[in-house]
């Protein structure tokens, strides 16, 4: 049952519950960063080890040390702080070690700290630790969620960069050109996931 669940998450966290596509958090990142597809997967790179990292920083201290002590209400600030030294970190090892992608992604990298998406991630997994469900959220759980997000954000981003690649060979009219069209196709590559809904509980029924 364990494992059962946890695959589930995972799943649930890439297809059915896309935290860019069926969430729609983290669209500035998706839409500036997406035209190429060396830099949309560098930056999901980096978006999925910080949500990896944050959500292994923040769900002990949260359990273990805010929500003990009634300071839960704090957890917003203190996840931020956290995001925010992690992003720092990241943005050090790749200033150092792979040049080229930091300055291809440019301001993009420093924003990643107020990416909605990874705040989301470390919050909205929070309450299903106390929802009734045929399982309980764990530690393990919270990561597996957190990875699969990030692994849906790579998804999200290498998608749209092929559809903004394609896009680029295409006549389009004037009136449609530049974001009005981006907006256009990020609505129809959302769309597409809708088809998954139910996918995950039919594939592994966890009820």
């Amino acid at each position: 049952m364990l494992i059962k669940s946890l695959v589930a998450v995972f799943l649930a966290a890439i297809l059915t519950e896309n935290y860019v596509l069926c969430k729609f958090l983290g669209i500035c990142p998706f839409l500036g960063v997406s035209k190429k597809l060396n830099t949309a997967v560098g930056m999901s790179v980096a978006v999925t080890f910080v949500m990896v990292l944050a959500t292994a920083v923040t769900f002990p201290i949260y359990t273990y040390l805010l929500l003990p002590n009634g300071l839960d209400y704090l957890q917003t600030i203190i996840f931020i702080l956290i995001i925010a030294g992690l992003v720092q970190l990241v943005e050090t090892v790749l200033k150092k070690y792979i040049p080229s992608l930091y300055k291809s992604l440019g301001v993009y990298l420093p924003l990643i700290t107020t990416n909605c998406c990874i705040l989301g991630v470390t919050m909205l997994v929070l309450q299903k630790v106390t929802t009734t469900t045929a399982y309980t959220y764990t530690y393990g759980h919270a990561l597996i969620n957190a990875l699969g997000a990030g692994i849906g954000f790579l998804v999200a981003m290498v998608m749209f960069a092929g559809v903004r690649g394609k896009m680029e060979n295409c006549d389009i009219p004037k009136s449609l050109q530049g974001l009005p069209i981006t907006l256009v196709a990020a609505s129809l590559v959302s769309l597409s996931f809708l088809g998954f809904a139910g996918f995950v509980d039919k594939l592994i029924p966890l009820g």
